[in-house]
């Protein structure tokens, strides 16, 4: 699975490394992140026509992070749709329609892992785990594959401009490679030639790059202080000096 993650690379960086026509204030606004965690804001990339308009343009929007499906009382059951198995998008309806109609990139430099290490000599059942920094092994931005949707707010009125919330779920896949000592699961980054077809909302089949080969990746051992969403700052993806991995996994 991927449940943290790290976007920390300039707005218009980004902007100009995939073509992006237009940018929303708040996701320029949006601060850089070294933990980004499940229903947090994230930045997104997609293709839509705007009202009024037939043109379909590339723009970055926000988007909470766990998606909302648009027949969703409450947007609660987000925090439990942060990822989407890419072997079942079609059989869950909360990913199937937007599989088809609503496909974005999630921004990233990369993602953290927790690998599950042997039990300790000395008895104790809590198994030891080694977290992971995971990023691309070249320059560029980690794109992961997303879905978007629309929520609206029940309890809004049509003039309060929160009624509606768009939120996304970063797309997975089986390891592959080395990745798979680290975890058996791994988010979709999608290379720089797969995204057109991804983004067009006029391709209503995208099966075949789910099967897309990954990036390359790079790995780090990194200490625990990312696992608190109270800590974020660079130092989340500085080498570990003594990591508790017996065996480090590089690639």
């Amino acid at each position: 699975m991927c449940g943290r993650f790290a976007s920390f690379t300039d707005t218009q960086d980004l902007a100009d490394e995939l073509a992006i026509a237009e940018i929303a204030d708040d996701a320029r606004l949006l601060p850089p992140s070294w933990n980004v965690a499940p229903t947090d804001p994230v930045r997104i990339v997609v293709e839509r026509a705007r009202k009024g308009s037939s043109e379909v343009r590339r723009s970055m929007e926000l988007a909470r992070w766990g998606l909302v499906p648009s027949w969703a009382k409450d947007p609660t059951v987000g925090a439990r749709m942060i990822n989407a198995r890419s072997e079942t998008l079609l059989d869950k309806p909360a990913f199937a329609k937007p599989f088809a109609a609503r496909r974005c990139l999630v921004l990233a430099d990369g993602y953290y892992e927790w690998r599950k290490l042997a039990l300790p000599a000395s008895g104790s059942k809590k198994v030891p785990k080694q977290p992971y920094w995971i990023h691309p092994a070249g320059a560029g931005v980690a794109a992961f594959a997303g879905l978007y949707e629309f929520w609206r707010n029940p309890a809004a009125s049509e003039t309060d401009p929160d009624r509606w919330l768009v939120s996304t779920t970063v797309v997975t896949r089986a390891a592959s490679g080395r990745m798979e000592a680290i975890h058996d699961r791994m988010p979709l980054l999608l290379p720089a030639e797969a995204w057109d077809t991804w983004l067009d909302p006029a391709v209503k089949d995208a099966s075949s790059l789910l099967q897309v080969d990954s990036v390359p990746l790079a790995t780090l051992p990194v200490g625990d202080a990312v696992g608190s969403v109270r800590n974020n700052g660079p130092e989340l993806i500085e080498a570990d000096p003594e990591p508790r991995d017996p065996e480090p996994v590089t690639v």
